[in-house]
């Protein structure tokens, strides 16, 4: 089994991520999930805690001159705004935010829970990302994100390989497939930043070159399609997740929802084994497997809880009606959601794939893939 824990405070030393059941004879390209890490602090509406971090990666365990042990790995991002032991407690609970029920739950105080909280920690998740992705590539599978609303600003995808589509989503400021429209939206930030508030958006990921059979049926806490989604809702400020049309399913009949499958000889040797779709409503995935088709996974984002010009509160100790507490914080970070998300939805399938396909070796691993694809095939 593949899997992750992350521990660490947003102005606690460090953020670190143990990392089990990685399989052995990778080579780690650190540049790769430095890379991930620099995107995560990007895109625009950003605050001034990025302009205090440069986030890179260290790994404390696990590697063996440059290449995985099968051992656990631990992996590091140093926090340079480490300043916790110096902050005061937060008195006045930030609606949207864990501050009041945390503080409930723990009998405590509020900078006990918002520091762990905090989207801070995504850096780890995206650290972790960042390997699992050098994992996929291995075996042909291709990740990537973008953003497709912001702001009740619909931009949408567009068609072409993910290379090409990563690529138009790095030339645009808020990580979207349309860089044409990047002032209309950058703007959108500028004034409702200049207002004290906050946007949401909706983030894009899709995964290419999965094979047909990864995740199963036969468990509910099993399916793939339940795994994502718990590793996507899991985000900060994520209320809704949906793959494929999603949402959109409920309101047609079933001949517009479901993909017709069609059987082309040539494509028999690739990851659908021939089998084709006209469409991708599914997704990519069906009764909690994968079907061959592109992997598509949407995430919705509520805008940031911390205010500049706050919302009502109480004073914990007082019990007085008071304005919330305004810690430092982003106008808009829908951009590096993107990054978060595409990052757990490659672990997410990384793990799927060592479960299929076995996780001592990646020579193991390899020749597992090519006799499922040879037997697959003979059918």
């Amino acid at each position: 089994m593949l899997r992750y824990w992350t521990a660490g405070e947003s102005h606690g030393p460090a953020l670190t991520a143990l990392v089990d059941g990685f399989p052995a004879g990778l080579t780690v390209d650190t540049d790769v999930i430095d890379a991930e890490l620099r995107r995560r602090q990007g895109g625009y509406g950003r605050g001034g805690r990025q302009r205090i971090e440069t986030d890179t990666v260290s790994f404390l365990s696990g590697l063996w001159r440059g290449a995985t042990l099968g051992s656990p790995l631990t992996l590091q991002v140093i926090n340079r705004d480490a300043k916790l032991e110096k902050l005061e407690d937060v008195e006045r609970p930030r609606p949207g935010h864990a501050d009041l029920p945390g503080a409930v739950k723990h009998l405590g105080g509020v900078r006990a829970v918002l520091e762990r909280a905090s989207a801070r920690e995504t850096a780890a998740r995206v650290a972790v990302g960042g390997l699992a992705r050098q994992l996929l590539a291995v075996f042909g599978i291709e990740v990537g994100g973008w953003v497709t609303e912001l702001g009740g600003v619909v931009l949408g995808d567009r068609e072409g390989t993910l290379p090409d589509l990563r690529k138009l989503r790095d030339s645009s400021q808020i990580y979207s497939l349309h860089p044409e429209r990047d002032h209309e939206v950058t703007d959108l930030i500028d004034r409702v930043g200049k207002e004290g508030d906050t946007l949401g958006g909706v983030v894009e990921v899709r995964v290419e070159g999965l094979p047909i059979g990864l995740g199963t049926h036969a468990q509910w806490d099993r399916k793939l399609d339940g795994q994502l989604a718990q590793a996507v809702m899991a985000v900060q400020a994520i209320k809704g997740v949906e793959i494929g049309m999603g949402f959109e399913t409920a309101r047609r009949r079933g001949s517009e929802v479901h993909d017709p499958i069609h059987y082309v000889e040539a494509q028999r040797s690739g990851p659908n084994l021939g089998f084709v779709r006209p469409t991708n409503n599914a997704g990519g995935l069906e009764a909690g497997m994968t079907n061959g088709q592109p992997l598509v996974v949407r995430a919705a984002m509520k805008p940031i809880s911390t205010l500049r010009k706050p919302l009502d509160s109480v004073n914990l100790t007082t019990k007085q009606p008071e304005a919330a507490a305004y810690e430092r914080s982003d106008v808009c970070a829908v951009s590096a959601c993107s990054v978060i998300i595409e990052s757990v939805v490659a672990f997410t399938v990384a793990a799927a794939l060592v479960d299929k396909f076995g996780g001592d070796s990646i020579e193991e691993m390899q020749a597992r893939w090519r006799l499922y694809g040879e037997l697959a095939a003979s059918r």
